[in-house]
């Protein structure tokens, strides 16, 4: 018959999910702790306590000295009875014995009850911690303890509790206590107070889990899913494909009448999702991603370094179709894409294209061969603007001309691609090829700056580099990115790049001055050339060009004494003269000289008025002479 310690041993086991070794390795701590608190045992002392599982008893063991006699029995140990463990012990030596007291006492067992229940627990933390690391990215199932206004509290498996933020909830779902909820393994940490759980509901891996589910075609493998764009509680498309021919990987997601996909919606709080066939064409992939929209074209361009932008252009009437509500369509059709896309009506993209074939130089070409058809669009165009119906054989037109301008534009920027790729490679060919292998991280840059730079897609030093020197503006306009780290940048690009261009001459360095090679720089091959030239004009002028110039004598700096608070007020402001002579300099077109221009007098001078007082009158009289032909008159 077992004994109580093996039951309890035992019950222990199945309560907790532990292992064996954990639960032996926690009693026999516990008991090492009871023994040091019993008898007041110093911690440096070498203590281990085995553990019988079959009948529960417990022996302590301590590390003592050996003495002749012996004074304190917790530190101390005779000769003889170290010679019964060690027959090889001598005094003065350290010897492990057996010290497994009569009894513990209250304080010790409460002491070894504390320390199993904390170790216990410290092994539960981490029994949590490791599981549900595993779990990352993966659907659980647990049952809702706690609601509250920062979101819930779930009980889960394994005695853990999990938290799920308000974020992290579908909007417009509501659960109360007791309801299982089934949620996606967002995050793992661990804290003083245990592993902290977070859990998802909008995340889009949490819909991908659900397809898993439901679907065996893509828990097999059979279907793919390519791509997920997701707006929780409202709309997600799917971008599925088939491994294998002869699949249908939409039907098999959508299910007899629906029933797959419809058990999916329900989890989801009735979000719509929208499956769609993922194509290799990327032109064709956007355009189911518009459903249910009908596109009539789509217009690829990834030349400019802004990114890659899809022109789409759809029938006037289908137009609000595909952008949707707030523009939700043509949103998520852009995340499951990954491409920008610009969504046009058909008379909008006719229009844009008469005006590029008006206005731009690139397709001056394609409007001289496009001139009679151009016409006939600017007419329906015209008519369209009158509110005039149009037929759909000139709608027909219509799409084929907007079809041909931007197939032959993108045929025409197909050198500047070439151009584009070459100096890339040549780029390329100038760093090392260990960088394209090397992160930012490994690199001189700031922590925070190579963070930015891994989140808008430059990993490593070699991409970075490529991306500066082709186009520095798409890193200046990173969030976060200023002049300072700028240069840092730039000094990365100085340290990598080393360009060799072919064919360039090599510099060669000019040589020192000697007694028979003149210090002056010699005539290049422009003047060689025009000394002919020059030798045929007068000698006379040539010789006063030549002429060397005196240099004017330098006067010796002045230092200037500042003047002192009290000076400042006796300063006068300098009087400028004025030029009484009446002539002034002008310069001759042409040449160098000056000459004298005279001024003419004004008239009124004062020579000319005379002022006389009356003092009978008390007033001053001033008298000016007139000429009237040949006499002078006063007035």
């Amino acid at each position: 018959m077992k004994n109580e310690f093996v039951l309890a041993f035992n019950e222990v086991l199945e309560e907790k999910q532990l292992p064996r070794e954990v639960i032996v390795k926690a009693l026999e701590s516990a008991m090492v702790s009871a023994y040091r608190r019993a008898v007041n045992a110093s911690n440096a002392q070498q203590i281990e306590a085995k553990i019988d599982l079959e009948t529960g008893k417990v022996t302590i063991y301590a590390e003592k000295e050996v003495v002749e006699q012996v004074q304190d029995e917790r530190t101390e140990v005779s000769l003889e009875e170290a010679r019964r463990v060690n027959p090889q012990a001598e005094l003065g030596s350290m010897v492990v014995v057996e010290s497994t007291p009569s009894d513990f006492g209250r304080v010790a067992a409460q002491t070894a009850r504390q320390v199993i229940q904390q170790r216990i627990r410290d092994a539960e933390r981490q029994a949590q911690l490791s599981f549900y690391e595993k779990q990352l990215g993966e659907i659980v199932s647990g049952v809702v303890q706690a609601v509250n206004s920062q979101g819930l509290t779930i009980g889960l498996e394994m005695r853990a509790e999990g938290t799920m933020p308000r974020k992290e909830m579908i909007p417009g779902e509501r659960f109360r206590i007791h309801d299982r909820v089934r949620a996606l393994v967002a995050e793992v940490k661990d804290s003083p107070r245990g592993p902290q759980i977070i859990l998802s509901r909008t995340h889009r891996d949490f819909l991908r889990r659900l397809l898993e589910t439901e679907v065996p075609e893509i828990y097999h493998g059979i279907v793919e899913v390519r791509s997920i764009a997701r707006e929780p509680g409202e709309r997600a498309k799917v971008a599925v494909s088939a491994t294998q021919p002869g699949i249908d990987p939409v039907g098999a997601c959508v299910g007899i009448r629906g029933v797959r996909i419809q058990a999916i919606v329900r989890e989801l709080h009735d979000e719509k999702i929208d499956v769609i066939e993922w194509n290799p064409d990327q032109a064709v992939y956007i355009a189911k991603a518009l459903s249910p929209a009908r596109v009539l074209n789509v217009f690829l361009s990834d030349q400019n370094g802004g990114g890659k932008t899809a022109t789409v252009v759809v029938p006037e009437d289908q137009l609000s179709l595909a952008i949707g509500r707030d523009g939700q369509n043509a949103r998520l059709a852009a995340k499951l894409t990954g491409w920008r896309i610009d969504i046009k009506s058909l008379p909008e993209a006719a229009a844009d294209a008469l005006n590029r074939l008006q206005t731009d130089p690139l397709y001056r070409s394609i409007a001289e061969a496009e001139a009679e058809t151009a016409q006939a669009i600017a007419d329906m165009l015209a008519r369209k603007a009158e509110n005039r119906p149009l037929t759909p054989e000139e709608y027909e037109r219509m799409a084929q001309f907007v079809d041909r301008v931007e197939r032959k534009a993108s045929l025409k920027r197909v050198p500047e691609k070439k151009v584009v790729d070459t100096r890339v490679q040549e780029i390329q060919s100038a760093i090392a090829p260990e960088e394209f292998n090397r992160t930012l991280l490994e690199s001189s840059l700031p922590e925070h700056v190579c963070y930015i730079l891994q989140e808008a897609g430059y990993l490593t030093v070699g991409e970075l580099v490529v991306q500066m020197l082709r186009d520095a503006d798409q890193i200046l306009k990173l969030q976060g990115i200023g002049p300072r780290a700028m240069q840092e940048i730039n000094r990365l690009v100085e340290q990598v790049y080393h360009p060799t261009p072919a064919g360039e001459p090599a510099v060669v360095e000019p040589a020192e001055a000697t007694e028979e090679t003149p210090e002056e720089v010699a005539p290049t091959a422009e003047v060689v050339e025009e000394a002919p030239m020059a030798a045929a004009e007068p000698a006379e002028p040539v010789a006063a060009e030549v002429a060397p110039v005196e240099a004017a004598p330098v006067e010796p700096e002045v230092e200037e004494v500042e003047p002192s608070f009290d000076e400042l007020f006796t300063l006068k402001p300098d009087v400028i003269p004025l030029v009484e002579s009446g002539e002034e300099e002008e310069e001759e077109e042409g040449t160098g000289k000056k000459k004298k221009k005279e001024k003419k007098k004004k008239k009124g001078a004062r020579r000319f008025v005379e002022i006389e007082y009356d003092p009978d009158a008390d007033v001053t009289l001033a008298r000016k002479v007139h000429k009237r032909g040949d006499e002078w008159e006063w007035d």
